[in-house]
């Protein structure tokens, strides 16, 4: 490590020895974002419209520069013989399952985060690392995060991962929605490259009138309920289909917010353990060091 590294590095590590010092519990807790706007903006999947391409799976990799490989390779359809989930390689993938009651055709759909409108993930992270933005989109912040993974145990939709593999600054790798990408006014990479428009982007308020207006006009084409209207409190992403939800490995959910379910989970694991909010800054604070310590030995050895 350079000397003005170090320099640099131990005046952070003083700073944050100084805040943890003076922390009360009034300034210690953790301040979570979650602004939910009328105006956010959501997806609606149309399973009926899927043809199982997964070029949604190539271009998220692509935008988040995760190994995607050639787009040809994607064609394989081998892969629908095992149900998948998204992981810390893939933030979305795409099932296939058997035909609905109907159509002929297989049923593809496809996963990721559901950015609900109330986050359990929100919820339950202790140093408020994940916010639920205005445009709908829930993100995570790396430079927050200290690694307790209670997002993962809160999701009701089991989306959260985890880099187990990196030992040096692992992440909590989701679905982001594209927020750089919606920022810059461009559609989130999976609906801009989808070929038969199976995803739509737009108001949530106005994608489930359009959802509606489709069950109205196809009663025989889709089951009278549109996933994530009311699911969990709702989410940003709703979904159509020709079968009932539960034969699509959905989570079988009630329409209370999940952060209810992460609070109790929290309150479970201190019950008999109450520790002032500063040891949480604490902790915070030595890992935030080591990790940055960690960073810094690495670009010294580059």
């Amino acid at each position: 490590m350079s000397g003005k590294s170090r320099r640099d590095f131990l005046k952070k590590s003083a700073f944050v020895g100084a805040g943890i010092a003076g922390l009360s519990t009034s300034t210690a807790k953790a301040g979570p974002k979650n602004i939910l706007s009328e105006d956010r903006m959501g997806v609606l999947v149309d399973t009926t419209v899927c043809v199982g391409c997964r070029q949604c799976e190539w271009a998220c990799k692509e935008a988040h520069d995760l190994p995607a490989g050639d787009l040809e390779s994607y064609k394989n359809r081998e892969v629908f013989e095992n149900m998948r989930r998204p992981d810390h390689t893939a933030l979305t993938v795409v099932n296939e399952y058997s035909p609905g009651k109907y159509s002929n055709l297989p049923v593809d759909v496809k996963v990721q985060c559901m950015h609900c409108d109330h986050p359990a993930c929100v919820s339950a992270c202790i140093v408020g690392a994940f916010t639920k933005h205005e445009n709908g989109a829930v993100t995570w912040d790396t430079d927050m995060c200290i690694g307790c993974r209670y997002c993962m145990a809160a999701c009701p939709f089991q989306i959260p991962a985890f880099e187990y593999d990196k030992a040096l600054n692992p992440k909590i790798m989701k679905c982001d929605f594209c927020y750089d990408r919606t920022k810059a006014g461009k559609l989130p990479a999976c609906v801009s490259i989808c070929p038969v428009e199976a995803l739509t982007y737009g108001s949530r308020t106005e994608l489930i009138k359009i959802a509606r207006e489709r069950i109205k006009k196809n009663p025989d084409r889709y089951v009278d309920h549109i996933f994530g209207e009311y699911e969990v409190g709702g989410t940003s992403w709703l979904y159509l289909a020709s079968k009932d939800f539960a034969e699509l490995d959905f989570p079988k959910l009630g329409n209370n917010p999940a952060p209810g379910v992460s609070e109790s989970i929290q309150h479970g694991i201190f019950a008999y353990f109450v520790p002032p909010v500063s040891l949480y800054a604490l902790l915070g604070g030595i890992m935030w060091i080591t990790k940055r310590r960690k960073e810094l030995d690495e670009e010294e050895k580059l």
